[in-house]
This record gives structure tokens, C-alpha cells and sequence, in this order.
């Protein structure tokens, strides 16, 4: 690590993956070195972690003191750490000298499993009640919930010791074969026919022959009857709440089965979202004030990827301008802000994953977010975000606000024409809506793909006539065509964005020198 980036590190302070270990007053214990490295093996993230020893908790640089000899000895350090974890860890250690002391730097990598003090003790970062970042035991429960997020177990599959089949709710069992039947084609119709024991066994939510033996986490969640779910699950809430302000208009919570719950919610959305009608040539469009599709997406996603080990709902607040969904645990592993769009599935509960999709209710293809992102777009609202997440908790905001029917007027037209528009192409429009140029930089972060896959995009939204380029090689930025700023009803808005060329620059010049003298 060069000098520099150890400065920035530092400058950004002690975070999840990055703690700080002065050494002023007294010597870091061989103990508490091992300690703090497998506090930061075993966090959320999958990038490397970083132990700074010399650095004091307020930053600043004291220096590390020599370890087993008369200085810090990296390779000392690294073979400490091997011999006292388990399973043992290879870290990378290097010493850097900063304001003439050195500072320690200790990487450390991801790792799939959970790691241990060769005393056996498990210890995890997160954030402390103060929500600084601190090493706090592993108990069963955190344990589990590590292995769920590095999908090494799957909390959904899990035998719940006592429940029997008498726990689960014939009515369930029909309202899952309902959702088969209304959602031909996108459910697994082969389980429509099946009676209530071989279904659960098609699902693979039962262990049974000609009598069940064990029942799974799943089939309580998608079958069980409710007082059956509130003794086996106490966890599993779901809030549905209408907030104006500060003004609580409704606050239900539920504690049902998830089939049951989504379809209360979806019976709820839809009796408060209103639809307004656009007229393109001779079709009429609907555009809602949220579109249901998206809203069932998500909230199926927050049921089947939160953490059933953490306490805590899944929270539908509908909001006076937005929605938000909120669900107990964070992203799994792998899963980040800047690869929402582009990671591949990796679902926290699989077997109960794999429930909703042959039900129907979640996208086989698995790219739920795709769909929440564009049927927000192609509706005309700004994309949906997940900025509020954390280690915690996965929350999503669905704007809602008057819709830009002049944008979806455009993208109606295109799809008449045989041009419909994939995601791509509407977050790169969308975005120059509300910026009025990117860089190809920018919208390659936008997509979260590479630049050639990005030019690729950008090229084909040019030759619809949609999108202009301006400037040479890196200095190239994008805009929306005169066209397309004429369709969304602002016409002076391309020439706001472009400027003017040098020749009607001088001949404005003329014409007011004519006029004022």
C-alpha cells in the first residue's frame, strides 16, 4: 500500500472493514491482534478489510510499536495470525511509514466461513448501539445469519424441531395453487393438480413418505396457521402503514402466512392508487401513481430475502410523496449498491425463493430489481433507490410525485414504431432528463457495466434519434437530441443544454448592435 492510499484510508475514519489500533500508551496484545482480525473476517462485505496498527481511534498516527524483535516485523505478523485462527487465515501485512512512523497495515481477505480464535471464540463487526463500528460476540443466531448472507446455509430449509403437519392451513395450500392458476405462464402449472401433502413435497418444504417427518422454515412461512407462525416464527411481521406527516391514517401489522399477506397488500395498493389516462394517437395508456408490478416485486423481495433470525418487520410505508420498503437484514454477499442491476441471483432463502417463483408471483428469471427499476421508468417517475440500506436493513424508495407523461408519451411512440426501449436505454433517458448531459463515465456507473457495453447503449439511443453526442474521445458527453427535447414538451431545453455555435453567436451579436447601437 502506497502512502497515499494509507492517508485516505485514514482519512475515512474507522468503518466496518476498517479498524484502528494505536499503540501510544501500551503495546496491542498478540490476543487483541487476533481478536480484531477475526472481528473483521467476519462481517458483511466481500471486500478485503484493513487493521491499522498506529493508528489511534481519532485517526491520528502514533506508530506501532516493534513486535517480537526491535521492529515491526510484517512476516511475523502474517505467521501470528495463520497459526491462532481457525480455519486458518492468510492475511497480507506490510509496514508503511507515514510522518516518519510506521503504521502496520494488515489486509485482510473475505472469507466464505465463519472464523474463529484458536481458543474457539467467534467474534463479528457491526455497529455498536452508539452506531460506531465494534466487535461484539457470535452467538448460534449471528452465526447462522453470516452463513445466510455468504449463502453457505439456507435459513428456509432449516427442520423447525416441533412443527407437524397438523401446523399447516389447508386454505394456504389452495391459495398457493390460485396464484399457479391466475398466473399461467409464469407459474409452475404441473402443481395445480396436486394434493396438499405431494405439493408441499413438490415444493420440497416437507421431509415425507407416506407421513411427514419433519417440516421446513418455508412451509411454516408460506402454509402455517397463524398461531402456528406466531409459537415457530415470532420474527415474521409485516407492517402495512399510510403516513401524511406526521399523521398515522393506518398502521396494521400481520403475522400470516406470505402468500395471505401479499395478496392483502396488493388488495391495498390497489384501492389507493390512482390512474391517470394518457392518450397516444388512438391507445389509451394508464399511468398509475405507482405501478403495481414493481410495488409486488418488492415487496416480495423484502419477504424472501430478510433474515428470519433478526427481530424486526418488513415495512410498506406509503408516504405522502414516495413508498419505502424495508426488510430486516442487509444485502447478502456480493450484492452492493453498485451492482444491483448487473449481480447475478443470490437469494438469502432459496427454497423459499424458488416457492414464489413456480407460485408465479416473483420473475423466473430471478431479476426482480430489473423489473422494479423499469417499470418506474417506462412510467415516467424516477428511479427507484436503495440508498437508505445498510448491514441491517435493505430498504427501497419508489418516488412517486406527478408522473412526466411527456416521457411516457415518447417511449409509447418509440415501442409503435418497433424501437421499444430496454432498461438501459431508459435510465441513460431518464438521466439526462434530470441532469441534461452525462460523460460516458457517468453513465457507465449509472448502468453498472463496462464502457463498451455502455457505448454500446448509448450508440443505439443516437441512432434512434433520441441522443446526441458533443466533445472528442474522453472529453465526449451526451445529450438529448432537439427531438426528443421537442416530444418532452421543452423546446428551448436543447438549446439551453448545446449553447450556441460560433457563427449564431456572432450573428446575435450583429442583430443587437443593429437594434441598441
Amino acid at each position: 500500500m502506497t502512502p497515499d492510499a494509507l492517508r485516505a484510508l485514514i482519512a475515512g475514519g474507522e468503518t466496518l472493514s476498517v479498524e484502528f489500533k494505536g499503540e501510544e500508551r501500551t503495546s496491542l496484545a498478540d490476543r487483541e491482534l487476533v481478536e480484531a482480525i477475526v472481528c473483521l473476517v467476519n462481517r458483511i462485505g466481500d471486500a478485503p478489510a484493513y487493521l491499522l496498527i498506529g493508528v489511534e481511534d481519532d485517526g491520528r498516527i502514533t506508530g506501532a510499536r516493534p513486535r517480537h524483535g526491535e521492529t515491526p516485523d510484517p512476516a511475523r505478523i502474517a505467521t501470528l495470525i495463520a497459526n491462532r485462527t481457525r480455519p486458518s487465515i492468510a492475511v497480507r501485512a506490510e509496514c508503511v511509514t507515514l510522518d516518519r512512523k510506521p503504521v502496520l497495515v494488515v489486509e485482510v481477505p473475505a472469507q466464505r466461513q465463519p472464523v474463529a480464535t484458536s481458543e474457539g471464540l467467534f467474534l463479528r463487526r457491526t455497529l455498536g448501539g452508539d452506531g460506531r463500528p465494534a466487535c461484539v460476540p457470535m452467538d448460534a443466531y449471528a452465526m447462522q445469519s453470516l452463513q445466510a448472507d455468504r449463502g453457505l446455509l439456507d435459513p428456509s430449509a432449516q427442520i423447525v424441531a416441533e412443527a407437524r403437519w397438523e401446523h399447516l392451513d389447508p386454505l394456504e395450500f389452495e391459495r398457493f395453487r390460485r396464484s399457479v392458476r391466475e398466473r399461467r405462464g409464469r407459474s409452475d402449472e404441473s402443481l395445480l393438480d396436486l394434493p396438499d401433502l405431494d405439493l408441499a413435497k413438490a415444493l420440497g418444504v416437507v421431509d415425507a413418505n407416506a407421513s411427514v417427518r419433519s417440516v421446513r422454515l418455508a412451509a411454516l412461512l408460506l402454509f402455517a396457521k397463524e398461531d402456528a407462525l406466531r409459537r415457530f416464527i415470532p420474527t415474521h411481521e409485516v407492517a402495512f402503514q399510510v403516513l401524511r406527516g406526521l399523521d398515522v391514517e393506518v398502521n396494521d401489522f400481520f403475522r400470516w402466512p406470505l402468500l395471505r399477506v401479499m395478496e392483502e397488500c396488493e388488495a391495498r395498493v390497489r384501492a389507493r392508487n390512482r390512474e391517470q389516462e394518457l392518450m397516444v394517437g388512438l391507445l389509451r395508456v394508464g399511468v398509475p401513481d405507482y405501478p403495481e408490478r414493481a410495488l409486488r416485486e418488492a415487496l416480495a423481495n423484502a419477504l424472501i430475502h430478510r433474515d428470519y433470525q433478526r427481530l424486526g418487520a418488513v415495512h410498506f410505508q406509503w408516504q405522502t410523496d414516495h413508498i419505502e420498503i424495508t426488510s430486516p437484514g442487509g444485502f447478502p454477499e456480493g450484492v452492493r449498491l453498485d451492482n444491483l442491476l448487473v449481480t447475478g441471483p443470490r437469494p438469502r432463502n432459496p427454497l423459499l425463493a424458488d416457492a414464489f417463483k413456480r407460485a408465479g408471483i416473483v420473475e423466473r428469471t430471478a431479476r426482480g430489481i430489473d423489473t422494479i427499476f423499469f417499470e418506474q421508468l417506462r412510467n415516467g417517475r424516477p428511479a427507484p433507490s436503495y440508498e437508505r440500506s445498510n448491514e441491517a436493513t435493505v430498504s427501497v424508495v419508489v418516488p412517486g410525485g406527478a408522473a412526466n407523461l411527456d416521457f411516457v408519451r415518447l417511449l409509447v411512440t418509440e415501442a409503435q414504431q418497433g424501437r421499444a426501449l430496454a432498461l438501459d436505454e431508459l435510465l441513460i433517458l431518464n438521466a439526462l432528463w434530470q441532469t441534461r448531459s452525462v460523460t460516458t463515465d457517468d453513465a457507465a456507473r449509472l448502468l453498472q457495466k463496462p464502457e463498451t457495453q455502455t457505448r454500446a447503449a448509448l450508440h443505439r439511443l443516437v441512432e434512434a434519434g433520441l441522443v446526441e453526442e458533443r466533445g472528442q474521445k474522453k472529453g465526449r458527453s451526451w445529450h438529448l437530441s432537439a427531438a426528443t427535447y421537442r416530444l418532452l414538451g421543452d423546446k428551448a431545453g436543447y438549446v439551453r443544454q448545446r449553447g450556441f455555435e460560433p457563427l449564431q453567436q456572432q450573428q446575435m451579436v450583429l442583430q443587437y448592435v443593429e437594434k441598441h447601437g
